[in-house]
């Protein structure tokens, strides 16, 4: 059955910025002005077929494949995170409408779920989910996509927490054996974080999320420091492909210093990273299709694939 590709604007973005809220963060405004260097191309029109497929007997262990119409081979892919602090609360639904505009752009998305705080995720749960379903491309969804996916031109897109989620998998390769997520079956030609939370310690620190951080890895950097040096992207620079870094310079949820941060280690490390800061946007019109942020982001997405 194909999902709802849409939700309101209203209920989309309101319900982030509640929970926001509730962790006892301000909810920013929207700002008028987006950069006005960034067009937003027109969409072709069209209906993706999706596939949801399992990859655990979680209820939460699945993916939806986005294909795009017609039946063109050698399609690229962009595995989707959707963010949400780790919470239970919020799903994949926050990136079916990425994954449709990527569609309807001719990549393909694989945008996956993944067990949240409240629900048996956190340490390592969240984490091998998301590796199990990023290795699952080459068997699974590449049968079910009637091996129409080029592989070798594969992208990691994730917002806020997902962007953690995504650039620490793209990362994987830098994890000894037996660490959770160790041995990479997918190598992405590069990561683009949407708003992600890239230095796990910083923002415990910082309280993010309202101890977001803490409850996904169980504790304190203090207290399990090793959970924080096998998770945080920074402390896994350099990634093995490019990382871009897309932040609002008015996101009120997640600072712009976590993407900076996580630059300036990876450069350090001589790895290919880089900031795209976009003036006037906040942390949710970066995941907004009808937002110019979004085109900015897709743009990055293309210009990896």
């Amino acid at each position: 059955m194909t999902p709802d590709v849409r939700l309101p604007r209203r209920r989309l973005l309101g319900g982030l910025a509640g929970m926001t809220a509730l962790a006892g963060l301000a909810a920013c405004g929207r700002a008028p002005a987006p950069d006005p260097g960034i067009t937003v191309p027109p969409t072709r029109p069209g209906t993706p077929g999706t596939q949801r497929l399992s990859y655990g007997p979680d209820p939460a262990q699945y993916g939806v494949l986005h294909l795009p119409p017609g039946d063109t081979g050698d399609l690229p892919v962009v595995v989707v995170v959707h963010g949400g602090y780790w919470q239970a609360a919020y799903g994949l639904e926050l990136g079916t409408p990425l994954a449709v505009d990527l569609t309807n752009h001719g990549v393909a998305a694989w945008n996956v779920e993944y067990r949240r705080v409240g629900a048996g995720g956190g340490w390592p749960s969240t984490f091998t989910d998301v590796a199990t379903a990023v290795d699952l491309l080459p068997g699974t969804v590449q049968k079910a996509a009637a091996q129409r996916l080029d592989l070798d031109r594969v992208v990691f897109l994730g917002h806020s927490a997902g962007g953690q989620l995504a650039v620490w998998a793209a990362s994987r390769e830098r994890l000894d054996a037996g660490a959770p997520g160790a041995d990479p079956q997918v190598r992405p030609v590069g990561t683009v974080s949407q708003a992600g939370v890239l230095d796990l310690v910083a923002g415990a620190t910082q309280g993010l999320g309202g101890g977001a951080v803490a409850q996904l890895l169980g504790g304190t950097p203090d207290q399990v420091a090793d959970r924080y040096a096998l998770a945080s992207p920074t402390a896994l620079v350099p990634a093995a492909a490019p990382v871009v870094c897309v932040h609002g310079d008015v996101d009120g949820t997640v600072p712009l210093d976590q993407s900076q941060r996580y630059v300036t280690a990876a450069t350090a490390a001589r790895g290919d990273a880089r900031l795209r800061v976009l003036p006037g946007a906040d942390h949710f019109a970066v995941i907004d299709p009808d937002h110019a942020a979004w085109a900015a982001v897709r743009g990055e997405v293309e210009g990896l694939l």
